[in-house]
């Protein structure tokens, strides 16, 4: 009976310390590394003022019981052979809650969206203390244009994947109309009605007629996923993006100051365009991007030939933008099994298990740039490109493979490799979709989010968050290669309207 107990006691043990010490995973190291230092920034505008007593009391009871919010990084052994681990800690959220005395006296010209801008882009010169659990939470009190307080979450991006950090921020939360319901988010439902229009009629011709269409199918994802791997492997080793005005060239500098700007457009008008077109809004959303994109490369072009100045000879030799411009983008893809919201806040409450960790893979998405006639063959352009995308197993390899060259080759080469494949593409670019009713931030009743990343060797990040009939974008950028991200913003917004006008003119023709 004493020896039962013993070993009961040091098999506890052993569990105790495997829960209280985790190695960091491969995708994690990779996130420690030079080349990919990521950070999430997560800006979220309040309708009140911030009680910070209130915010630390519910960090307290929510997220710092999450195993990542409680660890700090600890390294063993030297350089060639160094283990880096979560060793789980005694958290002191006051040291993680930051209060800035803000004198808005000061501001300059009394603009505190300006001020709010600059005081995000100082973020992104200041690395974290890895002695403690790698996140911050910044309560400004700032009154701007479309909120009364603003509080700035940072996370180093080892903590997990955008997703899953965006995730339990929501869980965080919960709805303004009910305090003890967590937020809801649309239903995704993936249609499955060709497959029923297949099974519909006669059955045996259905039943040929459905395996000549899985036959196809497998073999266009082969065709496909071969296709996309080849141009992975191209990108990586020598296939380059055309150097427009938006790339950046990370080999100058290793540390950049990014600037992050945000503006909240009507989620309305993208599902107006969305049911018209019968896509979905993500499609809508690459389609207006891509407008937007083209615009704003046209302006700069043109503002470069201007400079060329009155030298008639250079002026001959200009050119406006280029007829054949490769620009593409990294898209992000969620792989993750489905883990809720709901599973999160059970994490927290009850210490129960979900999986975590970075699950990410990316497509290589080509933006199609020039002006067009009709703005709706942005959106055609991008919906058959992304339909493609869809049907190949692009993102679950990048994913598979990132992680066979960080066991095979280890965790600086396979950063050196991704570093490479990621900066002979232009920019970065992913998508979340957000709670459809208002919910509160610790009793705070939030008016917009607006997340992104940074550290990653790319000049243009876009993200869209959309949350109740709202979409927020949020761009970050290399100052020094785009110096005007609010005009990229006009862009956007102004092609958005341009492309919801054709559609409407398309529908009031189509009733006559």
């Amino acid at each position: 009976m004493e020896i039962k107990t013993r070993l009961d006691t040091s098999e506890t043990t052993v569990k105790k310390d495997e829960e209280e010490e985790q190695p960091l995973s491969p995708a994690a190291r990779v996130f420690h590394s030079p080349e990919f230092n990521c950070y999430v920034i997560s800006v979220i505008g309040v309708k009140k003022k911030i009680e910070t007593d209130v915010i630390i009391e519910g960090l307290k009871q929510s997220l710092i019981r999450h195993p990542r919010f409680s660890s700090k990084l600890v390294s063993n052994g030297n350089k060639k052979r160094q283990t880096q681990s979560w060793v789980r800690t005694n958290v002191v959220v006051n040291d993680h809650v930051i209060v800035p005395d803000i004198q808005t006296q000061n501001i300059e010209n009394g603009n505190a969206n300006v001020f709010l801008e600059s005081y995000v882009s100082n973020l992104t010169t200041v690395s974290l203390d890895i002695s403690k659990p790698l996140w911050q939470l910044h309560l400004l009190d700032l009154k701007t244009s479309d909120a009364e307080n603003v509080a700035v979450l940072k996370f180093h991006h080892s903590l997990g994947d955008g997703m899953s950090l965006m995730a339990l921020v929501l869980a965080c939360m919960r709805k303004t109309s009910n305090p003890d319901e967590l937020p809801s988010l649309p239903n995704q439902n993936r249609s499955s009605s060709r497959s029923s229009r297949l099974m519909t009629g006669s059955r045996g011709d259905s039943r040929f007629l459905w395996l000549v269409m899985v036959i196809w199918s497998a073999i266009m994802l082969v065709l496909n996923t071969v296709c996309d791997a080849l141009e992975f492997i191209a990108t990586t080793m020598f296939l380059k993006d055309t150097e427009t005005p938006i790339k950046g060239d990370f080999r100058l500098s290793k540390s950049k100051r990014m600037c992050l700007v945000h503006r909240t457009v009507s989620l309305d008008d993208i599902k107006l365009i969305k049911t018209a077109m019968k896509m979905t809004v993500n499609d809508v959303v690459l389609g207006v991007s891509q407008a937007g994109l083209s615009q704003y490369l046209e302006r700069r072009y043109g503002e470069k030939k201007k400079k060329v100045g009155e030298d008639q000879e250079s002026k001959k030799n200009s050119t406006d933008m280029p007829k054949a411009i490769r620009l593409r983008s990294a898209l992000l893809v969620n792989l993750r099994p489905n883990t809720g919201i709901q599973d999160l806040a059970d994490m927290m409450a009850k210490g129960s298990k979900c999986r975590w960790g970075n699950w990410i893979g990316y497509i290589v998405f080509p933006f199609s740039i020039g002006l067009r006639d009709d703005p709706l063959e942005h959106l055609q352009r991008a919906k058959r490109i992304i339909d493609r995308k869809k049907n190949s197993l692009e993102a679950a390899l990048t994913f598979v493979a990132g992680k066979f060259i960080i066991k095979t080759f280890g965790v600086e080469v396979a950063a050196k490799i991704i570093n490479r494949a990621l900066s002979n593409t232009t920019m970065s670019f992913s998508n979340l979709i957000g709670p459809i009713e208002e919910i509160s931030f610790y009793g705070h009743p939030i008016t917009y989010m607006a997340p992104s990343v940074y550290g990653h060797p790319h000049a243009l990040t876009m993200h869209f968050q959309s949350y109740m009939n709202q979409m927020t974008i949020s761009l970050t950028v290399d100052p020094t290669v785009i110096s005007d991200p609010h005009r990229l913003l006009d862009d956007w917004e102004k092609s958005l309207q341009n492309i919801k006008a054709a559609v409407q003119e398309r529908g009031s023709r189509s009733l006559d």
